[in-house]
């Protein structure tokens, strides 16, 4: 009987802690892509507000390499992008509602003030060094997965 408890408490710390393993993979701090290429996790900070879209990077003079901006959207709307006083350049990675990628579009040139269009409706939009998707295979229909996509029916959910 003991032995018994002991195994069925060991399996339940196992699935506990895959459980829990699996629940801190999604956090609000980094947005995991996944693809053809494998699985890459960037560092994000979060643009979710108005203000926060309109500054985003502007006056960076650096961003670590798996390091980013998620902007993400109340509800999925299209959405256009500049680089007016940004300083270095960049690539934005636009994710339809359920976390797919829809478009991506490289090496943005900094203080260029031509719009760079979504595409189509989107959710979320991450901003990384410019260069850097393509250098890892990043295109569309690669899937995102973050805490925004929850309720969206998300291709790839945390859970």
């Amino acid at each position: 009987m003991r032995r018994s408890a002991l195994a069925a408490a060991a399996i339940l710390v196992a699935t506990f802690g895959a459980w829990a393993g699996a629940r801190a993979e999604c956090r609000p701090d980094s947005v995991d892509i996944r693809g053809d290429f494998g699985t890459i996790r960037f560092r994000v900070e979060i643009a979710d507000d108005p203000l926060e879209h309109a500054r985003g990077l502007m006056f960076r003079e650096s961003l670590p390499r798996f390091a980013g901006m998620l902007f993400i959207y109340d509800r999925p709307e299209p959405a256009s992008f500049w680089m007016r006083n940004t300083l270095i350049p960049l690539d934005m990675i636009f994710a339809d509602e359920t976390g797919t990628v829809i478009r991506v579009h490289h090496d943005a040139v900094p203080g260029d003030l031509t719009p760079i269009p979504s595409g189509g409706p989107v959710l979320a939009v991450l901003e990384i060094g410019g260069g850097l998707a393509a250098e890892l295979g990043i295109a569309p229909g690669a899937q995102m997965r973050h805490p925004a996509f929850a309720g969206h029916d998300p291709a790839w959910p945390c859970d």
